[in-house]
């Protein structure tokens, strides 16, 4: 029996249309509520309580529909204040999107050395150290903040000398620790992943961690016969709040998603008032 309940996503800003794109890739039958807080974007350089104050509030709008999953595909958010989103969808699953990567990365590392990349509070966090240790201790783990990604990308410049030096001046550092898994913890690096690639060469595998939630939401979904068998039709019928916007979103819909049906809508700005 197919369940049509939607599929709640809580994200920083548009980034997490990263996370859209595989969920539609592996399940096209599922309906979306996203909610995406543009006015308070990006959350990686704001302090830990402002980061749950926000996160709060997209979780309080996605809590008036009827959810069969929560997925938060920022990885600001899970690093910071997963606990809380868990504590208000009581009962109902919340993945977020540090531990997918996480496990991949355990699975595959040879040399016991895992890199990762992602925003100043989410390396802050040491919630990527925290995660691999309770799975193995033995592992070690280094976390490097890559504060001028985020804008380089939604800028568009995605294939720019200045973005290849970025990334080569954040990742060489990750070649000499000796590293054979790297996990892009941020939703806006899949856009990246070439020049990633370009600079790490075949050594170093990378870690989508996009990719890996939405793996890991279809696992469980399927596991508790929850999943919408259906080929298509899902993005259609999926809605896109947004809470504040702009005419750069509409790049950005196409750089982080490629999909046409997809339609922002606004949320009152007041509704994030603190």
């Amino acid at each position: 029996m197919s369940d049509e309940r939607f599929i709640g996503i809580i994200d920083s800003g548009l980034g997490g249309l990263t996370n859209v794109r595989e969920l539609m890739r592996l399940m096209p039958g599922e309906r979306l509520i996203y909610v995406g807080d543009t006015a308070h974007a990006p959350y990686g350089s704001r302090s830990d309580e402002t980061i749950c104050c926000y996160a709060l509030k997209s979780a309080e709008f996605l809590a008036e529909y009827d959810l069969k999953m929560v997925i938060v595909s920022c990885n600001t958010i899970s690093a910071q204040c997963l606990s809380m989103i868990e504590k208000k969808f009581n009962g109902i699953p919340v993945i977020g999107s540090v531990l997918p990567g996480v496990r991949a990365a355990v699975m595959r590392t040879a040399e016991k050395r895992i890199g990762v990349i992602g925003t100043d509070a989410a390396i802050r966090s040491q919630a990527y150290t925290r995660a691999v240790h309770s799975i193995d201790s033995d592992i070690a783990v280094y976390g490097k903040a890559c504060p001028l990604l985020v804008p380089l990308v939604e800028e568009g410049l995605i294939d720019f000398d200045v973005t290849r030096a970025a990334v080569q001046h954040y990742v060489y550092e990750m070649i000499d620790l000796g590293v054979d898994c790297l996990i892009l913890g941020c939703t806006h690096y899949p856009p990246l992943i070439e020049v990633f690639q370009g600079t790490v060469g075949t050594r170093i595998q990378l870690l989508d961690s996009s990719l890996w939630t939405a793996k890991e939401a279809q696992d469980i979904l399927v596991a508790l016969d929850a999943f919408n068998p259906q080929k298509h039709g899902g993005i259609r019928e999926s809605r896109f709040f947004i809470t504040d916007l702009i005419p750069a979103h509409k790049e950005q819909v196409r750089l982080f998603a490629d999909f046409q049906d997809i339609v922002l809508q606004l949320i009152p700005s007041e509704r994030y008032h603190r």
